[in-house]
């Protein structure tokens, strides 16, 4: 059973049939329209929670009209406690909602695109496509090869090696454009229009946002079905910030949760932070920006999203920080070095902006807080090459390992 009713305008408030486009009339973007009363009468926790864990639990809160036909197994990843890093940070409750684990390509964009891809499928498309910084492109890849769907993949030319073979490697097509995303998309919005395909991010996107909402339904299920005070965010569309406070919405609504503030958090690196500049000047108007940052999966100067991820997190009375690339790699090494998860540059442009909130008192240190890391490390290698102590090189034997390596502090074993 479909909870699907419609499409709407942010704006304007004009509703649409279910169809793959892109804007109201007015040009402002559509959004999902669901039979909220419908959920009231047939969604219980003990109905979610006998089912298989993945992010396909909750699918009737996401905009398929059946069953999802593929991407079966994406969602559902650690909800883990983080108490050496939390430590660090001055936080003594805090979780890391790990995605850099996601099935099948370690982002959290397997969730959007899962749903994107079902969607794509219900509508008859046989091909489909995305404007990528990389993650999406991983994703659109993977989803399409498993699910039998030719796939172009549109990214700019200066992407990470390992993001742009991650993309080939599935026997997508590439396109390589001399430009940044939002060139890219601009490119993107073009071919959509003429050459009939499902663009994950342009024609089918008031559906791909919607997956995102799936990261916070299981957050709050993972807490033992609650928010948490404060959960920080990287943000380069805006869309993932903007869904998890309405998917925590939508939870209250309907009696899974109890209705309780929670703090939205918006992490951008400085040369890329259209939204939390704006979110710091109280304006959820943005300027664009013209990316300059190792964080490249958040490089996105004029986001989608950006008007509504800065109104959501004003409303939620958070807050918005960006950190600078050395401050990003500091942050990539703390996660590891503390907890042992390699996160890519957007998990370092987390960590590093959640140790600014606390110094600066925007989160107090007995505020439970969940850092969502949203991309795997080994996405992004050249990010910290140069930038770590990759160790020793002797001969096999013992008096050169003795010479280079001292005994201060080592234990001594105990024989009998």
């Amino acid at each position: 059973m479909s909870y699907v009713k419609g499409l709407r305008c942010r704006e304007c408030g004009k509703t649409y049939a279910v169809a793959p486009r892109v804007v109201c009339d007015c040009l402002a973007p559509l959004e999902v329209v669901y039979d909220v009363e419908g959920w009231k009468r047939t969604m219980t926790r003990e109905k979610i929670a006998s089912r298989p864990p993945n992010m396909w639990r909750y699918h009737e809160f996401l905009p398929l009209e059946g069953e999802p036909t593929c991407s079966k197994s994406v969602g559902f990843t650690p909800l883990v406690e983080a108490p050496r890093l939390g430590e660090i940070l001055g936080c003594r409750k805090l979780w890391l909602k790990n995605d850099s684990v996601n099935c099948p390509t370690l982002s959290f964009k397997d969730r959007v695109v899962a749903v994107a891809i079902n969607k794509a499928i219900e509508f008859g498309f046989k091909t489909v496509a995305c404007a990528s910084t990389g993650n999406l492109a991983n994703a659109v890849a993977a989803h399409a090869a498993a699910a039998g769907l030719e796939a172009y993949v549109f990214i700019p030319d200066d992407l990470e090696e390992a993001k742009v073979l991650g993309s080939a490697i599935f026997g997508a097509k590439l396109v390589k454009i001399r430009g940044n995303y939002d060139a890219v998309n601009r490119l993107c919005s073009q071919i959509a229009n003429d050459y009939g395909w499902g663009f994950v991010n342009v024609n089918l996107r008031a559906f791909y946002g919607e997956g995102s909402k799936s990261l916070a339904y299981e957050v709050a299920e993972q807490l033992g079905w609650r928010t948490p005070q404060a959960i920080v965010i990287p943000m380069a569309g805006g869309s993932l910030i903007t869904r998890v406070g309405k998917a925590f919405g939508e939870m209250a609504e309907i009696g899974l949760i109890e209705r309780k503030p929670f703090k939205l958090l918006g992490a951008q690196a400085t040369g890329c932070s259209p939204i939390t500049v704006a979110v710091k000047r109280g304006n959820p108007e943005f300027e664009p920006q013209k990316p300059s940052t190792i964080a490249r999966s958040l490089a996105i100067g004029s986001p989608a999203d950006g008007y509504y991820a800065a109104r959501s997190i004003m409303n939620s009375g958070g807050a918005g920080e960006d950190v600078t690339d050395d401050e990003i790699v500091g942050g990539m090494k703390l996660l590891a070095e503390t907890e042992g998860i390699f996160g890519e540059t957007a998990a370092g442009v987390t960590v590093a902006v959640a140790q600014k909130f606390f110094k600066q008192g925007k989160i107090r240190p007995d505020e439970e807080t969940v850092l969502c890391i949203t991309g795997n490390g080994y996405k992004t290698l050249d990010a910290v090459q140069g930038k770590l102590d990759l160790g020793i090189t002797i001969r096999p034997r013992l008096e050169e390992f003795e010479a280079a390596v001292p005994r201060a502090g080592q234990q001594v074993p105990v024989t009998n």
